[in-house]
């Protein structure tokens, strides 16, 4: 997150946003033996689809005839201008797009996605006379006709694991007959060999594996929402585990007899007392589960956005709903983590979970949202947005009468921006260009970005400047913040961390991801570094931040980029490189220590780094 005073005004918040990039910090934790660094996992994540949202031309796709991949008008691209047209012509004809992909060995799977749109003058309900035929290598996977027509694009995706270690054509064959046109447009191909990344094993950490499965529906503002949601988890602890606990996040916003998150009808356990101003909800296991039984909790939720321009609130039409649905706890060695909540920076600890979320409101509100989304109509006048994301650690949204833009990045990332009212058409596509620049730059240092689209929601009103969720990201106009919200897709995202308790983690990691996206050095920085008193750290918690606010942004941002450019400078460009992406590998889905950095960083050099972390003032 970048925060910025509650008092400021817009102008004052994009001149502050434009100087810190703020994550919320996490607590000191006690000294305890240094772990051994994680094995680097066999797989390095990657989407291999060189530009699927044809955005940058043909190449290397080889087309059939020059006017297959296009931007003439009759046809709209899913994301961006461009888009692939195949057949449509009302006579005999035969299109092929293809490209030639590799995709890595050692990857438990590999997800071929693109978007498609069907459209046909054919009358038929019975009969396919035009057909497209999507395969990879020689194996097809899907055939498609005009039986299939659409009003708006569909996600296809499919399982194409079993080609890891190959070079294989990724190709669609159109078909068409002699009369009565069918257009098939493709766009935003992608073959993503992250998402099905296993997290690292972890024994330490439970309960595992959660996957959330929620179904909401909204009032006509989209700022009430009701429904259901269930958790299954895994325990991975050897400890059996005879509770959980959720966390109610956003009950910090209002009061214990009038809250906005409200939890009822618990099955699979019974639940308990509030606890932490009610953002801690115990629920008893009804059999204490031993070490890999899973087991599933559900329960009624309801869901209440305040007033306020914040991470969970709305501002006008606009409604921004983060931290909303309740996730399990964390248990480890230490214990539950009941962190109480940060409007400082974030509290947020939680380990790579599956959402399956719908989505029911008014047709007039966009939704954006964590993961992918397939909108489908609903009954008269509303809409059903379901959003599917895989390994991710919270899921947001929001929902209003939103301007949308979209684009695709170099890399095949498909990004859309939404501006409330008041975002000129100028900066909404500054911050498009901002968007798909930076989360190629990310990509390209520190793994491919695993979960599809990324979606950004700009208001110049936040007071916090901006705040990250996986996919989705809130911020004001500025191009440092944006590009530093989406440099913690990263840092918080793929490679966790608890938040609470070691904030620098992801915000000085992602300040210093920042810099090198906007090609800054922190040449001297460190040498305006003025420590306020000896129990000042860089490591230090939210705890103690919470009671020095006024230095948490110039610490944690500001001294810890600096102290990662110091490192670099002491490592070499190229060893801090290939340190960072090493360490993002081998951390992918999983949750980093400043321990586990360290020994990282001192198994990369033959330099002995005791006397750098002393003078950094980076423990533990």
């Amino acid at each position: 997150m970048r925060p910025t005073p509650h008092n400021a005004l817009a102008a004052s918040a994009l001149a502050v946003a434009a100087l810190a990039a703020v994550s919320l910090p996490n607590t000191a934790a006690a000294a305890a033996p240094q772990a051994a660094p994680l094995v680097a996992a066999a797989c390095t994540p990657a989407q291999v689809v060189t530009n699927g949202g044809f955005e940058n031309g043909t190449s290397p796709w080889s087309q059939s005839s020059t006017g297959v991949i296009t931007n003439r008008t009759g046809q709209t691209a899913h994301g961006g201008t461009t888009f692939a047209w195949l057949n449509g012509v009302g006579s005999t004809r035969t299109d092929t797009l293809s490209q030639s992909v590799t995709i890595p060995s050692g990857c438990s799977s590999a997800t071929l996605t693109f978007w498609l749109h069907i459209d046909t003058a054919e009358t038929t309900s019975s009969t396919a006379y035009d057909k497209l035929t999507a395969k990879i290598g020689s194996t097809t996977l899907a055939t498609y006709s005009n039986l299939n027509k659409n009003t708006g694009y569909a996600q296809k995706s499919f399982d194409v694991s079993a080609f890891a270690g190959q070079t294989v054509n990724v190709a669609f064959t159109g078909t068409e007959d002699s009369s009565l046109q069918t257009s098939f447009v493709v766009d935003d191909v992608a073959l993503d060999t992250s998402g099905g990344t296993t997290p690292p094993p972890d024994s330490t950490r439970t309960p595992a594996a959660p996957s959330y499965t929620v179904s909401l529906s909204s009032n006509t503002s989209g700022t009430v929402w009701t429904g259901h949601e269930s958790a299954a988890f895994t325990n991975a602890s050897s400890t059996a585990l005879s509770e959980v606990y959720l966390r109610l996040w956003d009950n910090y916003h209002g009061t214990c007899s009038a809250m906005p998150i409200t939890v009822s009808n618990v099955t699979g356990g019974t639940a308990g007392a509030l606890s932490v101003g009610c953002t801690a909800l115990k629920i008893d296991l009804p059999t204490p589960l031993t070490q890999g039984q899973t087991a599933t909790i559900g329960f009624d939720l309801g869901v209440t956005v305040p007033s306020g321009a914040d991470r969970f609130g709305y501002d006008g039409a606009f409604s921004m709903i983060g931290n909303a649905l309740p996730v399990l706890a964390v248990k480890d060695g230490a214990g539950w983590h009941l962190d109480p909540y940060t409007n400082n920076g974030e509290s947020f600890y939680s380990l790579a979970a599956d959402f399956k979320v719908t989505l029911d409101h008014p047709t007039t509100l966009l939704v954006p949202a964590t993961g992918a989304s397939v909108d489908t109509s609903g009954s008269s006048g509303r809409t059903i947005t379901t959003a599917t994301a895989s390994k991710v650690r919270d899921f947001a949204w929001a929902a209003g009468p939103f301007t949308k833009i979209s684009g695709t990045s170099t890399a095949g990332t498909p990004v859309n921006v939404y501006s409330v009212s008041g975002i000129s058409s100028s900066d909404a596509q500054s911050m498009l260009t901002t968007a798909k620049t930076a989360v190629d730059a990310h990509a390209a240092r520190f793994g491919a970005y695993p979960y599809g689209e990324l979606d950004a929601v700009i208001d110049n009103n936040f007071w916090f400047g901006g705040m990250e969720y996986p996919g989705f990201v809130l911020d004001l106009v500025s191009t440092t913040a944006l590009t530093h919200e989406i440099g913690h897709q990263w840092w918080y995202g793929i490679v966790g961390d608890d938040e609470y308790n070691s904030p620098w983690l992801d915000e000085a990691f992602t300040d210093y991801s920042t810099d090198l996206a906007l090609n800054k050095t922190g040449t001297g920085c460190w040498s305006s570094v003025s420590w306020a008193s000896t129990a000042e750290k860089i490591t230090n918690s939210m705890a103690y931040w919470d009671t020095h606010s006024s230095r948490y942004s110039t610490v944690v941002y500001g001294y810890g980029k600096c102290a990662l450019h110091d490192l670099r400078r002491v490592l070499g460009d190229s060893v801090m490189a290939k340190l960072l992406k090493d360490y993002a590998t081998s951390h992918w889905y999983g949750v980093s220590t400043t321990s586990e950095f360290k020994a990282a960083a001192q198994a990369a050099t033959s330099t002995d780094l005791t006397s750098f972390w002393t003078q950094h003032r980076i423990d533990g």
